[in-house]
C-alpha cells in the first residue's frame, strides 16, 4: 500500500490545473476592481454586515462605483440588508449578473439563491465526516462565485467575511496581498480582545490592515437627539492599529436595514455622518499610494 510520500505531484488527480484554472478566472474576472477591502471581525454581532453595506452605499456616494461580494457562505445577509432577497442570480453578457440595489451598490450573496432557514450544505464522501474538507469545499465555492460574476469596471470591491481569527487569516491568504483588511469591534472589552486575534491572524500575511472600526460605540436616542452609552468602555484590550472611526447604534436605522430599506440621507442622524467619515477614511487611505 502506498502512503502520502509515495505519491507524486498531485497523484494524477488533475488538482493543481484544476485549481489553476479557477484561479485564472477568478483573476481575469476581478481584472476591472481598482480597490479590494475585506471587512473582518473577530467574532459575530459586531454588526458587520450591516456597517459594510452602510459603508458601500457610502462610497458610492462619493463616485466611486462599489459592489459587495458576501462571502459568509453559511450566513449571508447582504442580500437581505440591500432588499435584493427576490433577486435570484441571473445570466450576464459574460457570466452571472451583477445585482445593484437602490444606491447602484452591486450585490453578490447566497442570500439570493439559498432560503433563509436552510443551510449550506456540504456533502461528504462519509457521514460524520464532513469537518475533514469542509474549508476546501466552501473556498471551492467562494471562488467559483467570484470566478463566475460579471464584475465589470469597479472602484472598490468589499468582501464581507464570516467571523472568526483563522477564516479571516484565510481570506487573507485566499484573496492575496492586495486586499486591504478593515477589522469591526465593538467598544466591549470581549470583542476587542478577540479582534485582536484576527489581528495577530493577519500579521502573519502581507494584506495591509488599515484599521479598525468601533461599531455600536454608543446608540443614538431620537427623543432625547443625544449619543448614549450602550457597552461599558473597556480599554484594558488595546488594538495595535488607527481608529478610523467609531459608529453609534442607530435602532431605525438598524430596523430598516433589517428591512431592505435605504437610509435617510435627509434625517440629521449621528451614525450616518459616523458611517460617511469612515467612508472618506478608508477612500484617503486606500487611494493613498495609487
Amino acid at each position: 500500500m502506498k502512503s502520502y510520500h509515495d505519491i507524486a505531484g498531485d497523484g494524477g488527480s488533475r488538482v493543481v490545473e484544476q485549481v489553476e484554472a479557477q484561479r485564472a478566472r477568478i483573476d481575469q474576472n476581478l481584472a476591472g476592481v481598482r480597490h479590494r477591502v475585506a471587512i473582518g471581525s473577530g467574532k459575530g454581532g459586531v454588526g458587520k454586515s450591516t456597517l459594510t453595506l452602510l459603508l458601500a452605499r457610502s462610497v458610492a456616494r462619493r463616485g466611486r462605483r462599489v459592489a459587495i461580494f458576501d462571502a459568509d457562505l453559511n450566513g449571508p445577509s447582504q442580500a437581505r440588508l440591500a432588499g435584493l432577497s427576490a433577486a435570484p442570480l441571473l445570466p450576464g453578457r459574460r457570466g452571472v449578473a451583477l445585482a445593484r440595489d437602490r444606491d447602484g451598490v452591486g450585490v453578490v450573496s447566497l442570500g439570493s439563491v439559498v432560503p433563509e432557514g436552510r443551510a449550506l450544505d456540504f456533502d461528504s464522501v462519509e457521514k460524520g465526516s464532513s469537518y475533514l474538507w469542509r474549508a476546501t469545499r466552501e473556498f471551492t465555492a467562494v471562488g467559483e462565485l467570484l470566478g463566475s460574476v460579471e464584475w465589470g469596471r469597479l472602484d472598490y470591491l468589499l468582501f464581507d467575511l464570516p467571523p472568526g481569527a483563522e477564516r479571516t487569516q484565510q481570506f487573507a491568504d485566499y484573496l492575496g496581498p492586495e486586499t486591504a483588511f478593515v477589522l469591526v469591534s465593538t467598544p466591549a472589552g470581549l470583542s476587542r480582545a478577540v479582534v485582536s486575534r484576527s489581528l495577530a491572524a493577519l500579521e502573519t500575511t502581507s494584506n495591509p490592515v488599515l484599521g479598525y472600526v468601533e461599531n455600536m460605540s454608543g446608540y443614538y436616542c431620537a427623543d432625547c437627539r443625544a449619543v448614549k452609552p450602550l457597552f461599558p468602555q473597556d480599554r484594558q484590550v488595546e488594538l495595535s492599529l488607527p481608529c478610523l472611526g467609531r459608529v453609534p447604534f442607530d435602532p431605525s436605522l438598524a430596523a430598516a436595514c433589517d428591512r431592505g430599506e435605504a437610509a435617510d440621507e435627509e434625517a440629521d442622524r449621528p451614525t450616518l455622518a459616523a458611517v460617511h467619515a469612515v467612508a472618506d477614511r478608508i477612500i484617503r487611505e486606500v487611494e493613498a499610494d495609487r
